[in-house]
């Protein structure tokens, strides 16, 4: 009969100690959705848009997700004054966007990867390119992926972008990328097509072969014999 009562103490002593788990897991919870809620930032947001950025902010809290650039683009629309609607469709989008860069750079991506990855994606970058970029580099891809949101901003076509970018970046430092981004945006600012002003800037700084975007095009450098 001792054993069984000693299985049984054994037990129930597991079962406490997970119930006690349990209950300090979702304290702390709690404790981060408080914090959320009585965020003194939030407070520049509506009433109604309030407690629905919070929701948002809370989920992607709890799904291990970057938190303050949620914040920051609800107090951006805050400040321009946006609909209520716009604020919370705004946040909502980012959270899906960092989850999405998260599935597609993976759980160990750092929150500086996941903003940038996010912005990469709103850019048009698909979920491979950032995978294939993650595969191609050791060190921190933060900067690839900003170069890569950049080059389209300015009007390079995100295949073409997302090319140079991955042909880059394995052997590239940060300083040669963003190098790289501001020639490319210095041809186009002098009239080249942004295509032909990537290919240019490739090769001015890594070398003549160092990117084949548009070959016939690297001759004819804005400004340059």
């Amino acid at each position: 009969m001792m054993r069984p009562l000693l299985r049984s103490a054994r037990f129930l002593a597991g079962a406490g100690a997970l119930a006690a788990v349990v209950v300090v897991t979702a304290a702390a919870q709690d404790r981060q959705g408080r914090q959320v809620r009585n965020d003194p930032r939030l407070e520049r947001l509506d009433a109604e848009a309030r407690p629905l950025v919070a929701g948002v902010i809370d989920s992607a809290r709890a799904a291990g997700l970057p938190t303050e650039p949620l914040v920051q683009r609800a107090l951006e629309g805050a400040t321009k004054g946006a609909p209520d609607t716009l604020i919370v469709g705004a946040v909502r989008r980012l959270a899906a966007d960092l989850g999405r860069a998260r599935a597609a750079l993976g759980a160990g991506a750092t929150p500086p990867e996941l903003e940038a990855g996010a912005a990469a994606l709103r850019a048009g970058a698909g979920p491979a390119v950032l995978a294939q970029l993650r595969r191609s580099r050791r060190r921190t891809i933060t900067v690839p992926l900003a170069v890569l949101t950049d080059l389209v901003a300015s009007g390079v076509p995100v295949d073409s972008a997302a090319a140079a970018v991955l042909a880059l970046a394995a052997s590239a430092r940060d300083a040669d990328l963003i190098d790289f981004r501001r020639a490319v945006e210095r041809d186009i600012a002098l009239g080249a097509a942004p295509t032909a002003a990537t290919a240019a800037a490739a090769a001015g700084v890594f070398g003549a072969n160092a990117l084949d975007v548009n070959a016939g095009a690297r001759g004819a450098r804005p400004g340059r014999p």
